[in-house]
């Protein structure tokens, strides 16, 4: 075989290696957010689906900052969990949080990678996705639970749409926020003094 041939065997290779360990990191990631997004579903309930939303798994979400891999596996990862509440409970409107909030996640975790040199520019990545995506099919999620307003916030889930999508956009915002700056942070720098990247580089 010719060198030429051989360099092709071998990036033909490499990119075959490449791809599998993708596909390995993203199933892992996939499994560990959903996992504990079911979890926090469970125990937190309503804090982790209302409108003020603490989703203890969103602090996975730093792990986009280590590869691309996170990208596909947190979406999925949000998408296995919201089929597992929609199996649950048989409420249809739960689709919306299936295509939209694995919508929001994908995005966030896009952002993330897009700037993962620039720490906090990067966390800012699933707090404003999902405080853009999460407002626009909340209402109606929350409604076919049989909840009609939030009186803590005074908000009525009939009211008019604009005010409420705003204070909608503040209160997932903050939530949000709340746990990929309270709980994402330190994840974060823990698995940098880890040096995961090296080691996701090195995986596979």
């Amino acid at each position: 075989m010719s060198i030429a041939g051989r360099q092709a065997n071998f990036s033909q290779e490499g990119v075959r290696v490449s791809r599998a360990r993708t596909i390995v990191q993203a199933s892992a990631i996939a499994a560990a957010y959903g996992a504990l997004t079911i979890v926090t579903l469970n125990f937190m309930h309503m804090l982790a689906w209302g409108p003020i939303q603490f989703r203890v798994s969103e602090a996975l979400t730093v792990l986009a900052f280590f590869t691309p891999a996170a990208i596909p596996g947190l979406a999925a990862g949000s998408v296995l969990a919201n089929l597992f509440v929609y199996a649950k409970s048989g409420n249809s409107a739960v689709l919306l949080d299936v295509v939209f909030g694995s919508l929001g996640t994908l995005l966030g975790a896009w952002w993330m990678w897009r700037f993962r040199s620039r720490t906090w520019l990067g966390l800012l990545g699933p707090v404003v996705t999902n405080a853009l995506v999460v407002p626009t099919y909340l209402p109606f999620l929350l409604r076919s639970y049989g909840l009609t307003e939030i009186p803590v916030l005074g908000l009525s889930l009939g009211g008019s749409r604009l005010p409420m999508y705003l204070e909608l956009v503040l209160t997932v915002g903050m939530g949000e926020a709340a746990v990929v700056y309270g709980l994402g942070l330190p994840l974060l720098l823990a698995l940098r003094r880890a040096g995961l990247a090296g080691r996701l580089a090195d995986a596979g």
